[in-house]
């Protein structure tokens, strides 16, 4: 870590557990739904999102910590007094009225320069016990906190893609390589960091206080824990008419074991 380090706003507690997730300034069309899943794999837990505030998956994920109330610290390649343009200034305004931090190594007044962003990325794996390579380019400033990460001996997570998607390289990269631990399922990433949530419930816990659910609730979550599905693929998979489903649905999130945004897809949350 620097021999400084300027910030604005609020550091989380100390029992808090730094997360990076970094990646490409031009992500793929679906790295906005990608990085909202998992984000909301963290909900319940002490994790933090540390980023870069960059334009791509920097900013979906500081976007994605903040709709679903998990703190966020963005980490700068300039001074904390000099003006950011744009939708990256609004995202770091939303920051700290959210009370998450912006922090710098830079002098307040120190401009963003070209030699700045590896110090910057130093900083967000040295803020991190863990770090998420989302989507990345073979080269590129996302690789490159990767192996601070691997230096300082933390955990490595990468995304797996397309092979013929560019930004997936980077992440197929480092898991042929067996540099990284991959993710096939977003809403599991909470269990390969080995962060247990702190309010969601657990399967077994509810059967030792004497809460249960109704067998046919208890099989669908069996059946789709981590998984994300449709109301349609629900009723095909399940042979059960839309009013039973909806009653199953209801039961599990009341639960607090399915989260819908829109009532069409339905996050089984996995802890069991």
């Amino acid at each position: 870590m620097p021999p400084q380090l300027y910030v604005a706003g609020r550091l989380p507690q100390s029992d808090a557990i730094g997360v990076a997730m970094v990646g490409t300034r031009r992500p793929s069309n679906s790295a906005r739904e990608l990085c909202r899943r998992l984000v909301n794999s963290l909900r319940g837990t002490k994790a933090v999102v540390v980023s870069g505030l960059a334009q791509g998956i920097d900013s979906l994920c500081h976007e994605a910590a903040l709709e679903a109330g998990i703190p966020t610290i963005a980490v700068l390649a300039q001074g904390l007094d000099t003006h950011i343009e744009g939708s990256r200034g609004e995202l770091a305004t939303r920051i700290l009225k959210a009370g998450g931090a912006v922090v710098s190594e830079f002098e307040p007044d120190e401009p963003a320069y070209k030699s700045h962003f590896p110090a910057r990325n130093r900083i967000i794996a040295g803020l991190s016990q863990a770090t998420i390579v989302v989507q990345s380019k073979e080269k590129g400033g996302a690789l490159l906190t990767a192996d601070f990460c691997r230096k300082e001996g933390r955990m490595l997570v990468a995304i797996p893609g397309n092979f013929d998607n560019e930004v997936a390289q980077g992440p197929n990269v480092l898991l042929d390589g067996g540099l990284a631990k991959p993710v096939f399922i977003p809403e599991n990433l909470h269990q390969i960091l080995g962060l247990p949530r702190d309010s969601a419930p657990r399967f077994e816990d509810m059967h030792q206080i004497g809460i249960g659910l109704s067998d046919a609730a208890e099989k669908m979550l069996r059946k789709n824990s981590g998984f994300k599905k449709t109301f349609t693929e629900l009723e095909s998979e399940n042979k059960l008419k839309p009013e039973a489903i909806l009653a199953i649905l209801t039961e599990l999130e009341l639960a607090g074991f399915v989260e819908t945004q829109d009532n069409f897809q339905f996050y089984f949350n996995g802890a069991i």
